[in-house]
């Protein structure tokens, strides 16, 4: 063979090799993105957690028909932590170095979040968590389309001691035993006290996940509201709302007596109660399923179809809440991000969330800020003997994200922004 004859050869199996491998790289282009959900579907947090699987699995099917994510189609990863704290840790390694999955949407307490944490930030995976907390973090890792206490806490708070929310004097914190009712009460206890309220006029209660026995807590509540004007805020979290709610009806104890405020309790939470004894009882969120405006018509349409076609348990009577609101504005800005960077690279991802607009079911347009927190309007909410909210204070405009309470030592000079 020849000197030409051989430059010939040598081209034209680079020629065929290149082709080989742009036909591969074509081919692995057009694999799904993997997306993993990461809800304890059994356990005590099933009553709330359970909806928010559901809703994921609902929009990955919409931006499926829709087309995909840069021409590849979505495929969920769904596990099952079990409402078991150090499990989100090891479900979450999972997710991120067997399943491959380039985004996380999940955890409920900020227990369960607090386990994975370390993993997203070791690995560098990408969590959207969908539920209001303490504040206090701001990781690079996640996304917090939750509210944060300014967003929810402390104007819940501020209406209870107004004209309008019943002018409470004396306040009673009672939540679950874990990081995010102690550290929000810790907030409000030092915002109630520079408002002027006494240490004798807060009283701070704390039961274990699981708890059923609400009645000497409930006694005690009663007995306590003897003092003054009384309002409860409740960070109970996961089935115990449900023997919370039961007993508040048992003991008489009404809203335009003592009310109470929940940070935990929508209409999922209130979906195996007897809420007529509790109208009246407040809830604050960022969004109830009773507004009314062309975004959340669709919104509960779509969630009423998918659940009929589903045939989710559920599907009888499909409800709504905050947290579902806030998994599908997630999943919607982490779509956009993705095809505005070009790739599912996480690092890119980042900084093409920062400024991501939706128009949310709650009939405001939610910004992602660089600080990792949407800016997110305040509702509170009263319950109705149908289960539902009848929305009776809201801000006029969405509110930005402080993470950092200034209300706890130490946070002074806090930096407001992740790079």
């Amino acid at each position: 063979m020849n000197r030409r004859s051989l430059i010939k050869l040598t081209a034209l199996a680079a020629a065929l090799t290149s082709i080989g491998f742009s036909q591969l790289s074509l081919a692995q282009s057009k694999e799904p993105i993997k997306v993993g959900i990461l809800h304890s579907l059994s356990g005590t947090m099933a009553i709330s957690e359970t909806a928010l699987k559901d809703v994921a699995l609902m929009q990955i099917e919409a931006i499926n028909k829709a087309g995909g994510v840069l021409g590849r189609k979505l495929e969920p990863v769904v596990v099952d932590p079990a409402s078991n704290w150090p499990l989100f840790a090891e479900k979450t390694r999972q997710l991120l170095t067997k399943d491959k999955v380039s985004v996380v949407f999940g955890c409920w307490t900020s227990v369960s979040r607090k386990s994975a944490l370390p993993v997203f930030e070791e690995l560098n995976g990408l969590l959207f968590y969908p539920v209001q907390y303490e504040g206090e973090e701001m990781s690079k890792n996640v996304f917090y389309t939750g509210a944060a206490p300014n967003q929810q806490a402390i104007p819940a708070v501020e209406y209870l001691m107004s004209k309008e929310g019943g002018a409470a004097k004396r306040f009673v914190l009672l939540g679950t035993d874990y990081v995010y009712p102690r550290t929000t009460n810790k907030i409000l206890r030092a915002f109630l006290k520079s408002k002027g309220v006494d240490e004798k006029d807060i009283d701070e209660k704390y039961t274990p996940f699981g708890h059923s026995d609400y009645q000497t807590i409930v006694a005690d509540i009663k007995k306590f509201s003897q003092g003054g004007k009384t309002a409860v805020i409740s960070t109970i979290n996961g089935d115990s709302n449900v023997p919370f709610y039961k007993e508040l009806g048992n003991a008489g104890l009404k809203a335009k007596d003592v009310p109470v405020v929940a940070f935990s309790v929508g209409e999922e939470e209130l979906r195996g109660v007897d809420t007529k004894p509790l109208v009246g009882h407040l809830a604050a969120w960022n969004y109830f399923m009773s507004v009314k405006n062309p975004a959340n018509d669709a919104f509960k349409k779509e969630w009423a179809d998918y659940s009929k076609a589903k045939s989710l348990p559920t599907a009888g009577k499909p409800l709504t809440n905050d947290p579902m609101e806030a998994t599908v504005v997630g999943m919607k800005m982490w779509k956009a991000a993705v095809e505005k960077a070009g790739t599912t690279d996480v690092d890119a991802v980042r900084k093409a969330m920062y400024g991501q607009k939706v128009v949310a079911p709650s009939g405001f347009t939610l910004e992602m800020g660089n600080n990792h927190h949407l800016y997110k309007p305040v509702m509170i909410g009263e319950v109705k003997a149908d289960g539902q909210f009848n929305v009776v204070w809201k801000t006029p405009t969405t509110i930005r994200a402080k993470p950092w309470s200034p209300f706890i030592a130490g946070n002074e000079g806090k930096a407001d922004m992740v790079k």
